[in-house]
């Protein structure tokens, strides 16, 4: 539904010079789903007319192979570039992901080649006005203040908040960069998005990521959708779901708390109430328990702590589900019988199941709902969780947060003498770079840093609670849109406490508006990846290459050229780039790749050199759209992307692993058991796996993870070569440079990582098997009695946090609506770029809250009615009635794109000139509030309160 317009330009910005009308002619594409021509053969396609003639050049055409950078879903773009413009596009029919489609933000993709509302060159904000800088000057200027704040406060008081639309290269260099200036006070919108999925699912089976691929979901009989809405947030993968549905005869189940557009495709919708996920899991499993249904061979061979999963469901029985969820017993054992009797099946989550308090608890529910019924490491099943912005994925991979290197190897003395050798330099340099004083028994080196959802209270929170030596004094915003974080009005508090704010971004975002300041605030415009070079992550692991397009527009830089200025102005240089060769005042991409290949064991990042991944990118044609798997041609055998893990050095030629934990395949072909991450036993019960081994696997039960006197124990030591050897020598799997144990394990058919169980059970969560928590604002108050949250706690990754203090408070009587938020198909993320992009703009013009008609009716609002949203913390909103019954009667829905207008007022004539969204309004997380998972620090964007009254005239 598109709200109605008032005129015909979008609002905030006049002289805009296209009709919606024209855009369709132009772009041919649907609005807000998929393109019509990912689903239409060459013959059906015919060129748009158009009444004024495009002007025509007769310039030689290139034509550039890249990747779209809205979500994650990875689709393949043909650009094509006369006398240096980006003149046109094509979605790629030969692409094995997208196969022709896109939605409307990826048909409008070109436009970041055109946009005027870019940021075109470095400004500083002086008396309240933007200045014009030079770059030189503005990172001189920057890094002088950065070198003061280190010498008077440590250098913990600068955070390096990076960014999920970084390449995979530069967010490396980018948690490198925060590494050798001696903080892991450093971070990226994973944090808000999926850390609980990672964290969960990680600590359930060995990886934190999806399992299987969009392509496998072909092979599904069910699809169970939790908190997850592909039709608008990743539109392009519904032509997969969509193609089980219809040629796989696959149940599609959506359970979420709107009645969604996902929900309208799906044999089986289910009204869930916000923040009661863990619930409705254990109510399927009370069902699938009582009668039979669960696989209970997988789970004797490869499940560990299933039996205190059924006790803990025990609790749960059909009235006490539908008590806490609003799901009645017939319609959970319905579901419960679709899923089990339609296998494989796979779920499907995002951030409506992790952006919770108990957002880990979630995580994990979900997975033990597919290992009971013996759903995962097999073709369509799997935890298929759709990541969010185009490199999210691979950020992560890559270690941009505050409690990890990259590879997910942590912060131990271990893993930086480790990443000290792939990068040359001395371990104690690097050691002195950190604050070498001890906070809460830890020091800063080895603990966790603040995290981006948290860094409001970084600012705030005074110097003795903090667990480093002062409160952040500055703040590196690297491409990310503060309006996706809760807490608004703190948020602004905190901006004003800073002394200093540096935006780098191809837009100015909100960061650039929001504050109250008059100085101390730089932007700096980054390059978009389309005027760069690299490798990106999709959703299901697949590394893709992108082509450079275009050169970087306007006074622009690509974000690898401004870490090499600030590392050389803030003294180290040399160290950041001393395997790299610089070319154009630049490190180079390929050799910052070659760099991840030299230390990224953990995940299998090792075996995808520039040189595979271009190969794979030149024959998008050779991969299969059901298996991804390359069918002739030069990477004949090929999964595509090759998805991590890919063992073993790119010589190895390891085809990467389509689905993980699939022992039908060998460990060469891409198979592999689950990981023992966790030891070998537990309170005296084993861990490793029971009779269950991967395909060749010369061990033919569970063992543990690979290490060089394991290799001498099996008498396969000398299967490593001398120089091997010499590299092995008292190392394992993950630390061994030379690849040697690797090669060799693998050579047996055994996964460097062991063969373990997955685990139901995590003795180091606050709860060991996940629990029903009620949300810190909740409407129930009869709940949080009997389902409380935890105790507040003295510090978590550096910070005192909240919870029993905040949910004691009875919030209900004066905000009884419950307030959830999510995406809409024609924006992504903070919306900045997308809501600057013309053809866009159009589409979706104004901010809008989602109210039942009944509620609608109690309050006296009608459709199209101003309204204040106000929440319990004091922030509000106003915004535009859409009264509808997508939503429950006591639940509320706003999305969360949006900026620029800050509790009613217009924050318009604070952009920069020329550089102002087409389109401004109410950012939803203003009126967001508190509320953290206790493992990651994910914010609690889908469950709070909020009060609606009509707004005067």
């Amino acid at each position: 539904m598109r709200l109605t317009r008032k005129s015909s330009q979008p609002a905030g910005q006049g002289g805009l010079g296209i009709s919606r009308r024209q855009f369709l002619q132009r772009s041919g594409v649907a609005t807000g789903g998929l393109a019509a021509a990912g689903f239409m053969g060459h013959g059906m396609m015919q060129a748009a007319s158009a009444k004024e003639k495009t002007a025509y050049s007769d310039a030689p055409v290139e034509t550039k192979r890249t990747i779209c950078s809205h979500c994650s879903v990875g689709c393949g773009v043909y650009a094509e570039v006369q006398e240096g413009v980006w003149t046109k596009q094509e979605p790629a029919f030969d692409h094995p992901i997208n196969r022709g489609a896109h939605c409307a933000k990826g048909a409008s993709l070109r436009e970041h080649g055109h946009s005027t509302q870019r940021l075109k060159y470095p400004m500083k904000l002086v008396d309240g006005k933007w200045q014009r800088l030079e770059w030189d000057q503005a990172i001189e200027e920057i890094g002088d203040k950065v070198l003061e704040l280190r010498e008077q406060h440590g250098p913990d008081s600068v955070y390096w908040l990076g960014s999920a639309k970084f390449s995979n290269e530069q967010a490396y260099l980018m948690r490198k960069l925060a590494s050798l200036w001696g903080t892991n006070n450093t971070d990226h919108q994973a944090r808000i998005c999926h850390s609980t999925t990672v964290a969960g699912v990680a600590n359930t089976w060995g990886y934190g990521a999806m399992t299987n691929s969009l392509n496998d979901m072909h092979f599904s009989k069910s699809i169970l959708f939790i908190g997850s809405n592909p039709s608008e947030a990743h539109p392009v993968a519904m032509q997969h779901i969509l193609h089980a549905k219809e040629r796989n005869q696959a149940q599609i189940i959506v359970v979420d708390p709107r009645f969604t557009r996902t929900a309208a495709k799906a044999n089986k919708y289910v009204r869930l109430r916000p923040g009661s996920d863990v619930a409705y899991i254990w109510g399927l499993l009370w069902h699938i328990f009582e009668n039979g249904w669960e696989d209970q061979q997988f789970i004797d061979q490869r499940v560990f702590g299933m039996e205190e999963v059924r006790r803990e469901v025990a609790q749960f029985t059909p009235d006490v589900v539908e008590r806490i969820t609003g799901v009645s017993e017939a319609d959970m054992y319905d579901v419960a019988k679709r899923i089990s009797e339609n296998r494989p099946g796979c779920i499907v989550w995002c951030m409506g199941g992790t952006q919770h308090t108990t957002g880990n608890n979630n995580t994990r529910a979900y997975c033990i709902l597919e290992l009971a019924l013996g759903n995962v490491g097999v073709s369509g099943g799997g935890a298929n969780i759709f990541r969010g912005h185009d490199n999210v994925q691979g950020a992560t991979d890559l270690g941009l947060g505050s409690d990890s290197l990259p590879g997910y190897y942590g912060l131990s003395e271990g893993a930086w003498q480790h990443w000290a050798k792939v990068w040359n330099v001395d371990y104690e340099w690097i050691k002195n770079r950190y604050d070498q004083t001890e906070y809460n028994g830890a020091l800063p080196m080895n603990s966790n840093g603040i995290t981006v959802s948290r860094w409001i209270d970084g600012v705030l929170e005074e110097d003795e609670h903090i667990a480093q030596r002062s409160s952040l004094k500055a703040m590196f915003y690297w491409g990310h849109a503060v309006n996706s974080q809760t807490r608004g009005p703190e948020m602004k508090k905190a901006m004003s406490q800073l002394e200093l704010m540096v935006v780098v971004d191809p837009y100015p975002t909100v960061a650039a508006v929001m504050h109250d300041r008059t100085d101390g605030v730089y932007l700096l415009p980054a390059a978009t990846q389309f005027e760069t070079t690299g490798s990106v992550t999709a959703t299901n692991r697949s590394l893709q290459w992108r082509d450079q397009v275009i050169e970087p527009m306007f006074d622009s830089k690509p974000d690898h050229e401004i870490m090499y200025l600030m590392a050389q102005k803030l003294g180290f240089g040399d160290e950041f780039t001393r395997n790299f060769a610089i070319e154009d005042g630049r490190p180079v991409i390929e050799d910052v790749l070659r760099e991840i290949n030299a230390g990224m064991w953990t995940v299998g990042y090792t075996g995808q050199s520039p040189e595979r991944l271009k190969e794979h990118q030149k024959n998008w044609h050779t991969f299969n759209f059901d298996t991804l798997k390359a069918e002739g041609g030069p990477s004949d055998g090929d999964f595509y992307g090759l998805p991590w893990p890919c063992w073993g050095k790119p010589g190895m030629k390891h085809p990467g692993s389509p689905n993980l934990y699939d022992i039908s395949k060998s460990v060469a072909e891409g198979g592999m058991p689950f990981r023992a991450r966790f030891g070998i036993e537990h309170e005296g019960q084993p861990l490793l796996a029971d009779g269950s081994y991967s395909k060749d696997s010369e061990l033919n039960d569970g063992y543990p993870e690979f290490t060089s006197d394991m290799l001498k124990q099996l008498g396969w030591w000398d299967d490593l070569t001398a120089e091997e050897k010499a590299a092995a020598e008292g190392k394992n799997w993950k630390t061994d440079l030379s690849g040697g144990i690797q090669r060799v394990a693998i050579a047996h058919g055994c996964a460097p990582y062991g063969n373990a169980k997955a685990r139901c059970r995590v003795w180091t969560f606050p709860d060991e098997v996940p629990k029903h928590r009620e949300p810190l604002y909740t409407s129930r108050r009869d709940l949080a009695d009997e389902y409380p949250t935890w105790d507040d706690k003295a510090s978590l990754f550096r910070l005192p946090t909240l919870y029993r203090s905040i949910q004691e408070k009875d919030f209900s009587k004066e905000f009884p609506i419950i307030l959830t938020s999510g995406r809409l198909v024609e924006y992504e993320g903070g919306g900045e770029e997308t809501r600057s992009m013309s053809w866009l703009a159009e589409l979706q013009q104004e901010m809008f809250v989602e109210i039942n008609p009944a509620q609608a009716n109690d309050l006296g609002i009608k459709n199209d009615d101003m309204v204040w949203v106000h929440g319990p913390e004091g922030g509000k909103v106003k915004v535009k009635a859409m009264v509808t019954p997508r939503v429950a009667r006591d639940v509320a829905f706003m999305p969360f794109h949006f900026g620029g207008v800050y509790q009613g007022e217009s924050l318009a004539d604070k952009y920069p000139e020329g550089a102002r969204p087409y389109v401004l309004g109410e950012a939803a997380n203003t009126a967001t509030t508190y509320g953290y998972d206790p493992v990651t620090l994910m914010q609690e964007t889908k469950c709070t309160l909020c009060r609606i009254e009509k707004a005067s005239a």
